[in-house]
């Protein structure tokens, strides 16, 4: 800080600790230019050490935070392996009992969520073609009204595979087969 600053602060401090030593309460006014003059530089001391705070603190959030993340890179690491080594077993298990869809011990628990096949919007425009050639406006807005279409949909095997067909046995095209999968979710108690 400026020094010529710093010593308006302290000559303020040293009136204020007087003036409540004596027990003396008086309004401070402004009567003229030198008394406007002596309030600019006070106020002018006291903006700058606030901004001197702001930097001080600015700096040690920043350097708070350069510290977390260093800290935090080799955990993720760690979380990341014990998460992995976690859904391995789980999988195991899975294989041999399907039914073991959560595994729970005193530390915790890992849940697995099975996915069916499903459609999958895959070509927005060519979905869109799709349901304007088949005559299916009550599926349009703006766009497709994916949510809708998608429950009258159905994964079926076809002569090329598994595929997305209609009510009636027709391919859509636009639409893929999401495939099955299974998701864990490791739960710390």
């Amino acid at each position: 800080m400026n020094p010529l600053l710093k010593t308006e602060i302290d000559d303020w401090n040293i009136d204020w600790a007087e003036e409540q030593q004596d027990e003396v309460k008086q309004r401070y006014q402004i009567s003229g230019i030198d008394s406007l003059n002596w309030a600019f530089r006070k106020l002018s001391a006291f903006k700058a050490q606030e901004a001197e705070i702001e930097q001080l603190a600015k700096i040690e959030h920043e350097r708070i935070e350069q510290w977390e993340t260093q800290q935090k890179r080799g955990l993720q690491q760690d979380i990341q392996f014990f998460e992995t080594l976690i859904n391995e077993y789980h999988a195991n298990v899975l294989e041999e009992d399907p039914k073991q869809k959560t595994l729970s011990t005193p530390y915790g628990r890992s849940k697995s969520r099975r996915t069916k096949c499903q459609p999958d919007k895959a070509d927005e425009q060519a979905l869109l073609q799709y349901i304007k050639t088949n005559d299916l406006q009550g599926f349009i807005k703006e766009s497709v009204k994916w949510a809708d279409l998608k429950k009258t949909l159905k994964v079926a095997e076809t002569s090329e595979g598994m595929a997305v067909i209609d009510e009636n046995g027709q391919v859509v095209e636009g639409a893929v087969v999401k495939p099955e999968s299974i998701t864990y979710k490791v739960e710390v108690d």
